[in-house]
C-alpha cells in the first residue's frame, strides 16, 4: 500500500482508505488462517490484557471549561484481572458523576467526545481532588487506583510561555509544577508535558522521575519512526503512544511498537478523540504486549466496544491471561 501510494503522508491513496484497507486485510488473513486477530498478529505469547487508561475529566481543546490539562485518567492497577479492573473503573466514574453533580450541577455531568466529564472547573488540582474523592468513595484507596495525565502541552503554548492555571509559566517553572503535582498525587503518567518540539525538557522531566513517573509521547513522535528514533537517541521519553491511523498502516505501527520495545521503550495503544466501533486496538494491545490501553471512558458506544472487546478476548483466554496491574508501568530493561 505503501509503495502505491509512494508519498510521506499518503496523499494519493488517501490515509483513511489506506488504513483501513491494512486494517481489513489484517482481519481476513486473521479469518483466513481461523485466528482471533490478537493471536494472529502476537502468536502464542498475545495473553497479556492491557491496563486501562480511563479519561474521566475532560479539559483543554476538549472541553469547555478553564482546564489547562487536557485529560485527567483514573487507571485500575490494584485488581487481579481485567474484568475486575473495569469494574472497580466503572465504580469510581459514577461516584465522580455524584461528586460532580453535588458540587456544579446537572450540567457538569454531561459528557465529551471521550467520555469524560467537562465540569466548570478552573484548576488542575481542582480537578485531580475530584478524581481523589471519588476513588475514596468509591471504597478504593490510591494503591488501587492511580492517576494519569496528558497535558497537550502544544494546545497550551504561545510566545515561549505555557498558559497553566491562568498563571503563564516557562518551561523551568512548568517542570517544578509537574514535580509538585507528583509529590502531591499518585500520579503514574505523563504525556506530551511539553510543547512538541521541546525534546530537551522533556529529557530533563524523564531524567528526574524515571522509574515513578512515565514520561509519554504522543505529539512529540505522532506514532513517526523518524521522530521516535530522535526521542530514543536522547532517552526523551519512556513510553510512546501508538495511534494507528496516525502512521497509516497496521504493519508500520508494529514497526514502531518494535523499535520502541527494542529501545526499552513502553507503549501505550491508544483511540482518537473522534472513534468508530471498530475494536482492533484492543486486539493489538493484547498482540504487542503493551500492557497500557487508551480507550476513553467507559461511556459511549465507541468506547465501550473496545472495552466490551477486551473483556470477550480475557474470557476466551481463561487461565491464561494475565493482568499486570501498577507492573504495566515498570520500564523494560534492555
Amino acid at each position: 500500500l505503501c509503495k502505491l501510494d509512494g508519498t510521506s503522508n499518503k496523499s494519493r491513496l488517501g490515509a483513511n482508505a489506506i488504513v483501513a484497507t491494512s486494517l481489513a486485510v489484517a482481519k481476513a488473513a486473521a479469518s483466513t488462517a481461523r485466528l482471533p486477530l490478537y493471536r494472529y498478529l502476537g502468536g502464542p505469547s498475545a495473553y497479556l490484557m492491557p491496563v486501562p487508561m480511563l479519561n474521566i475529566i475532560n479539559g483543554g481543546v476538549h472541553a469547555g471549561n478553564e482546564l489547562a490539562f487536557q485529560e485527567f485518567m483514573i487507571v485500575p492497577v490494584g485488581a487481579d484481572k481485567f474484568s475486575e479492573a473495569l469494574r472497580i473503573a466503572v465504580e469510581v466514574y459514577y461516584e465522580l458523576k455524584d461528586v460532580l453533580k453535588k458540587k456544579y450541577g446537572a450540567l457538569a455531568v454531561n459528557v465529551g467526545d471521550e467520555g469524560g466529564f467537562a465540569p466548570p472547573m478552573k484548576t488542575s488540582r481542582e480537578a485531580l481532588d475530584a478524581l481523589m474523592k471519588a476513588i475514596t468513595g468509591a471504597g478504593y484507596s490510591e494503591s488501587e487506583v492511580v492517576l494519569a495525565l496528558d497535558v497537550a502541552a502544544s494546545q497550551i503554548y504561545k510566545d515561549g510561555k505555557y498558559y497553566v492555571d491562568g498563571v503563564k509559566l516557562n518551561a523551568e517553572e512548568l517542570l517544578e509544577y509537574y514535580l509538585q503535582l507528583f509529590s502531591e498525587y499518585p500520579i503514574k503518567s505523563i504525556e506530551d508535558p511539553f510543547m512538541e518540539e521541546d525534546y530537551e525538557y522533556f529529557k530533563l522531566l524523564t531524567a528526574k522521575v524515571r522509574g515513578k513517573v512515565l514520561v509519554v509521547g504522543d505529539d512529540l513522535y505522532t506514532t513517526n519512526p523518524q521522530r521516535l528514533r530522535r526521542g530514543i537517541e536522547m532517552k526523551a521519553t519512556t513510553a510512546v503512544l501508538v495511534k494507528v491511523n496516525q502512521v497509516g498502516t497496521l504493519t508500520e505501527a508494529l514497526q514502531v511498537v518494535d523499535m520502541a520495545h527494542k529501545a526499552g521503550m513502553k507503549t501505550i495503544i491508544s483511540h482518537r478523540s473522534g472513534e468508530t466501533e471498530d475494536t482492533t486496538i484492543a486486539h493489538l494491545a493484547i498482540a504487542v504486549r503493551s500492557g497500557l490501553i487508551k480507550t476513553g471512558a467507559p461511556a459511549r458506544g465507541e468506547r465501550t466496544a473496545k472495552y466490551n472487546e477486551l473483556l470477550r478476548i480475557e474470557e476466551e483466554l481463561g487461565s491464561q491471561a494475565e493482568y499486570p496491574g501498577v507492573d504495566a508501568f515498570k520500564i523494560m530493561t534492555v
